[in-house]
């Protein structure tokens, strides 16, 4: 693992105490904020969600509102841009018309219910599994161990049970309460690479990455929340995503790709507005190997901007080469972002293409929900979105130990579900 990530493993993910702390620039002190303080800042970015931060050592009410309002759009504007983006995989305007897709369409692909709409795909399945790792990890901190790589890795290997499996194994002792929704049993059409990449035991990573020709966006769209790491720096948040990318795609374009992407939704959930992440994402990126093909797409998606009205002709110039890989799915969804007049307007253009319009659609409504909040989120979409309570549910638990960890798993603390719904044994 990355030296970076392994001095916060020293420190519990601790390294220069609990909390954002004061610094000179965004992100500075890699904490995690589980259940600790916003603090002080002298520079710019050191605010959670574009405020000041608080002097008390404590979340504030307003500022925990914000953060799971966050969350929680980040969690579910991803599972509706997988679900519009997902019955128009051959194409939207094929699908709906020359107007392309209005709204979430009844789902063809193997495994959804005949005629549902708001169906999701593997997209959003991988992504609660990352977040429930996520949450395992912070757990895990009461034992003495921390390795985030580790439990996401495991967390992707309950996913792949559920590919196979008729329904819950009460047999496994790890599998907590995500792995138990039955509505998870079933195979959403994944990616060849996250099928072959969690097969086996077998740890991916950057020296040793599985499938290192595989460069689809599959690892990147279930990497949007190590975005919602707050209180880590920017540079660990991407060194993270990185690392348990090459766990089912070894090419740097994917793995890069799903790094570039969570810095970004780091920043939105940091309060900085959208050019200013992809900035610092750029940034980072300049540091890795093999950054090139990353960089250029979202160079291609903010220059995009300036060539007129938003359009699905200039969605499809930003795919120049035979293909679409993770990075071109990066770049539409980066420029419908930037482009969208609200939500639905985003995301419709974000599916009105030829390319892989579930990564595009859930990578746009994952930076659409951390920029806006749950409340910019379509309602018709979100009454009739598959796994809703499911999701809900999951980003609450996030929240919660992001900001209240401590009162909730601890030698200090009473005897509570929480270690029973997030196992780390």
């Amino acid at each position: 693992m990355d030296t970076a990530i392994q001095a916060a493993a020293g420190g519990h993910g601790e390294p220069d105490g609990p909390g954002i702390r004061s610094g000179t620039g965004a992100g500075t002190g890699a904490g995690t904020g589980a259940g600790t303080g916003v603090r002080t800042s002298s520079g710019t970015g050191d605010t959670l969600a574009g405020r000041t931060a608080l002097t008390t050592g404590l979340w504030g009410r307003t500022e925990q509102q914000d953060f799971r309002s966050r969350v929680r759009g980040t969690l579910l504007g991803s599972a509706i841009g997988d679900s519009l983006g997902s019955p128009a995989a051959g194409g939207a305007r094929e699908t709906h018309g020359p107007q392309g897709p209005t709204q979430p369409a009844p789902a063809p692909a193997p495994g959804h219910t005949p005629g549902r709409s708001g169906a999701v795909t593997a997209a959003t399945q991988l992504t609660l599994f990352t977040l429930d790792g996520l949450i395992r990890a912070h757990v895990r901190r009461d034992t003495g161990a921390w390795h985030p790589p580790t439990d996401i890795h495991r967390a992707y290997l309950r996913w792949a049970a559920t590919q196979h499996d008729w329904g819950p194994d009460e047999r496994r002792k790890d599998n907590g309460w995500l792995a138990r929704q039955e509505w998870l049993y079933t195979r959403r059409t994944p990616g060849r690479a996250c099928l072959t990449g969690f097969a086996d035991d077998i740890l991916g990573t950057l020296d040793q990455p599985k499938n290192p020709t595989a460069r689809d966006a599959g690892a990147t769209t279930r990497s949007a929340p190590f975005g919602l790491l707050v209180g880590w720096q920017p540079a660990l948040v991407l060194q993270l995503a990185t690392e348990c990318a090459a766990q089912s795609h070894g090419h740097p374009t994917a793995y890069l790709s799903a790094g570039a992407f969570a810095a970004i939704v780091h920043g939105l959930t940091r309060g900085d507005d959208l050019d200013a992440a992809i900035q610092r994402a750029l940034g980072l990126l300049g540091a890795r190997q093999g950054h090139q093909s990353v960089t250029d797409a979202l160079l291609r998606a903010v220059s995009a901007v300036t060539q007129g009205p938003p359009s699905a002709k200039v969605v499809a110039s930003l795919c120049p080469g035979e293909g679409f890989d993770a990075a071109d799915a990066l770049a539409v969804a980066v420029y419908c972002a930037l482009v969208a007049q609200d939500v639905p307007h985003g995301l419709r253009l974000a599916v009105d293409h030829g390319g892989d319009t579930t990564a595009t659609g859930a990578l746009c409504g994952a930076l659409l929900g951390a920029l806006h909040g749950e409340t910019a989120l379509p309602g018709g979409w979100l009454a009739n979105l598959e796994g809703r309570a499911t999701l809900l549910e999951l980003a609450d638990d996030f929240a919660l130990e992001m900001t209240q960890g401590p009162s909730l798993h601890g030698p200090a603390v009473p005897a509570s579900g929480w270690p029973g719904r997030y196992p780390c044994g």
